[in-house]
């Protein structure tokens, strides 16, 4: 089999163009986009609807609730809420991008959840911390929230953050603030990182073996981490290496918080080996971790895979329901 070409230009793999002022341009055709199904039917057995956030911000979030729930009424037992960020470098992508919409509502029928799946603002035009704000005030959201989907059937004691690739580290981060903040009654219980994106200066073994991958390459991420991380920072900064500078403290606190931390990576994904060393490092400062590593799976595999994302789910239903 022959080597893969190498990606020339990763802005455009990514789907942006950078304009001479450092702005960027982001395709609209890039992926296709899914509205929300408020209604149920014999082939809906998941409702979604859209509620905002911030008006100042302009954020939302999608929520995703079995059906069954909805039959059963307000006396029904509450479910187990999911609040899962999507991906796309902190650059791209959007909510109610179809890939990330099905995800949602497959994992909100196969793990009996209510999902709540926040926005937050995108980089260049608002770099990081600023997507980690936006996760935090979600969750402040839910828990004084009066809409009627998360009042009556969202479990707020029982609550788990997920997100993919930059999600990922987006939970893991909203995680980490939210540890230093009263958000009673909502009580998080666990992390899911499904596939995160982490990075650092040296290129890891993977990312050198991995180099021409066809997904998510790691220039590519460069690309990313440029556009997004505080301006003069490196890919060494905290938000993107979580083994250096007070990385390895935060594990610690998570430790003693008692958080289990799912950390799901593929094996034909470049950032693997970070992701096989957070989790260790995590294991090391006692986190309970739950590593999850399969071979060959490429970037966000799981997201256009449904047997694929099946097992996914079954990993999260036992950190749920255990």
């Amino acid at each position: 089999m022959s080597e893969p070409s190498p990606v020339s230009d990763p802005y455009a793999h990514i789907g942006i163009v950078k304009n001479p002022d450092g702005s960027i341009t982001r395709d609209p055709t890039r992926f296709p986009y899914a509205s929300a199904t408020p209604d149920p039917s014999p082939v809906n057995t998941v409702v979604s609807k859209d509620i905002t956030v911030s008006h100042s911000n302009s954020t939302w979030m999608r929520l995703y609730v079995p059906v069954t729930a909805l039959n059963d009424g307000v006396s029904s037992k509450k479910l187990p809420l999911v609040v899962y960020y999507h991906g796309g470098g902190f650059v791209i992508c959007s909510v109610d991008f179809k890939p990330f919409h099905d995800f949602c509502n497959r994992m909100a029928r196969e793990l009996n959840a209510v999902v709540a799946s926040p926005s937050y603002r995108l980089a260049p035009e608002h770099r990081l911390p600023a997507a980690y704000d936006d996760g935090v005030d979600a969750l402040r959201f839910i828990r004084t929230s009066d809409e009627e989907w998360i009042k009556s059937h969202a479990d707020l004691s029982n609550v788990f953050l997920m997100g993919t690739s930059a999600g990922g580290n987006l939970a893991y981060n909203v995680g980490l603030r939210s540890a230093l903040a009263d958000l009673s009654p909502l009580c998080i219980r666990g992390l899911v990182l499904h596939h995160p994106f982490f990075g650092g200066e040296e290129r890891c073994e993977s990312e050198i073996r991995l180099e021409h991958d066809q997904v998510f390459p790691p220039t590519a991420g460069d690309v990313c981490w440029e556009l997004c991380l505080p301006v003069g920072a490196n890919r060494d900064h905290e938000y993107s290496n979580l083994t250096v500078g007070d990385g390895p403290v935060n594990m610690e606190m998570i430790g003693r918080l008692g958080w289990k931390v799912v950390v799901s990576g593929g094996g034909g994904d470049p950032m693997i080996d970070r992701q096989r060393d957070v989790a260790k490092l995590m294991k090391e400062k006692g986190v309970h971790v739950v590593e999850r590593f399969t071979d060959g799976d490429v970037h966000g595999a799981e997201l256009g895979d449904p047997t694929k994302s099946t097992t996914l789910f079954a990993s999260i239903r036992n950190l749920i329901y255990s």
